[in-house]
């Protein structure tokens, strides 16, 4: 097998996004089952998507292994190649007409993501990144005046490096930090009661037993675009348990290209898998010291069985 050419694994995902993008962004989510419980969702359009998909990543890359959300089995990667794909990344949203969603897919090799994609049709967001190569954002520009009336509005796109600020500002500790954090779809036993504990310790004052007091909380509903969030720099820190390698997987290339810092949702976990299903990701800025910080604020610890 020969050597993956990065930029052209970029080209073609991206070119995919574009194409599944109008798809989501049209489609009314009329049949919606559920998985494991009435928080865990998935439409019609979540399978479309990921079909052509991997339709196409086979067609093109028959040699590739392919993960998605929609058809995996264990959620589980090899060392092999393997395009990592979540569809509709915050189906929850997708069904509730709320427009932060994304097609998240990545590009794993050896347990590393190498290439990533994360677009949000709704906004026609575009998040990129290539291993060594840096993370960009792509958006239409913000127009400077109303159209004239009957006139169509007619975007124009730019192209920036992330972190958007650069260089990016300290996050000297907690008590600063923009905080991201996800309930998930397990809402009881010991990861539930971990999870409540230390979103109270988070935003508990510091003179409450020791609180955090962080500046706000915000659960928005995609891992991936919470990951690009924090590449951007406007998202400080995101905590998350019970998400799967195709929710992060090319959100952590993002963030790393864009100087941020990938470590797992446990104390001590400085060498995260992929699939592991914990995580703490933190933006350029941010230092080894807040990493401990938070862990110090955690309450109990993240277990997920078939990653332990």
């Amino acid at each position: 097998m020969t050597d993956p050419n990065f930029q052209e694994i970029h080209d073609f995902l991206v070119g995919l996004a574009q194409q599944a993008g109008p798809k989501i962004a049209s489609a009314n989510p009329s049949t919606v089952d559920t998985k494991k419980n009435s928080s865990d969702l998935v439409t019609e359009t979540d399978k479309a998507v990921e079909d052509l998909i991997s339709s196409s990543c086979r067609l093109a890359y028959p040699d590739y292994a392919f993960l998605g959300e929609e058809t995996s089995t264990s959620g589980r990667l090899t060392a092999s190649p393997t395009f990592v794909v979540d569809p509709i990344d915050g189906t929850t949203n997708f069904v509730h007409a709320h427009p932060y969603i994304s097609i998240s897919m990545a590009f794993v090799r050896n347990f590393k993501p190498e290439v990533g994609v994360v677009y949000n049709p709704f906004t026609q967001h575009l998040y990129t990144a290539i291993k060594g190569q840096g993370a960009y954002l792509t958006a239409p520009k913000v127009p400077t005046s109303f159209p004239v009336a009957g006139q169509n509005v007619k975007s124009t796109y730019e192209r920036r490096k992330l972190p958007l600020r650069s260089p990016p500002p300290p996050l000297p500790d907690l008590s600063h930090a923009l905080v991201a954090v996800e309930y998930g779809n397990e809402r009881s036993g010991n990861n539930w009661e971990s999870k409540i504990g230390t979103f109270n310790a988070l935003g508990r004052a510091k003179t409450e037993n020791g609180g955090a007091m962080v500046q706000s909380v915000r659960s928005l509903g995609s891992a991936a675009l919470n990951c690009c969030s924090v590449a951007r720099g406007d998202i400080d820190v995101y905590w998350e348990g019970g998400c799967w390698a195709w929710d992060v997987a090319a959100g952590w290339i993002i963030v790393e290209e864009a100087g941020g810092m990938m470590v797992g949702g446990n104390q001590g976990e400085w060498e995260p898998k992929v699939d592991g299903r914990r995580y703490l990701v933190l933006r350029a800025g941010a230092g080894k010291e807040v990493v401990e910080e938070f862990w110090s604020k955690t309450q109990g610890k993240l277990v997920y069985e078939d990653t332990d």
